[in-house]
């Protein structure tokens, strides 16, 4: 294979590890039913004006399953916390005691379950939409190649090569998202 080739190939397959890593954080911010911390990594708080990160201001742990808790490094911070939890619109009802931010997270029904596979599965969509995206890049690089000199039977290996790659990926998204709804419908 020749050094245009190679480099396509490794600029094909970056891109779709790319991808595969961007699939993976988006199935994170998909709630199983279970509370975890990065279940409020896209909440932001006016922090003196500035809105920033809940995780910049406070720390943000499990107690159980089911229940949050935010503790706030400045306590004149709680009501902004609990007012940036509501704003992120992650159907979250955080409690204040004067201490601490609790929330508890409701259990997910049958409906709302299947809802949240549907998401996974469109994200797993756009994900091996992209991977496609990186493949058609690749091949027409290698029918440019081409036209610069490249034999036949070099641009059908290469374009094989890219295939079984592309291939490869597309596996590993329709994993990730099979393991992602085993994770939603599991009660």
């Amino acid at each position: 294979m020749s050094e245009e080739v190679s480099m396509a190939m490794s600029e094909a397959e970056d891109g779709m590890k790319k991808t595969l890593e961007h699939l993976s954080t988006e199935l994170t911010k998909i709630r199983a039913g279970r509370a975890t911390p990065s279940m409020l990594d896209v909440v932001k708080v006016e922090y003196y004006g500035s809105p920033t990160p809940l995780s910049q201001i406070g720390n943000v742990n499990t107690l159980d399953g089911r229940t949050l808790t935010v503790q706030p490094w400045e306590k004149s911070m709680l009501e902004e916390i609990a007012k940036g939890i509501m704003n992120a619109n992650l159907g979250l009802n955080p409690q204040n005691n004067g201490e601490m931010i609790i929330i508890s997270i409701p259990p997910l029904t049958e409906d709302r379950r299947k809802e949240l596979v549907k998401q996974a599965k469109a994200e797993g969509e756009h994900a091996k939409v992209g991977i496609r995206s990186k493949r058609k890049d690749a091949n027409d690089f290698i029918k440019e190649l081409k036209n610069e000199g490249l034999s036949e039977d070099q641009m059908k290996d290469a374009e094989d090569s890219v295939q079984k790659l592309t291939d490869k990926y597309i596996t590993k998204v329709d994993e990730l998202v099979a393991a992602k709804e085993v994770d939603i419908m599991k009660v």
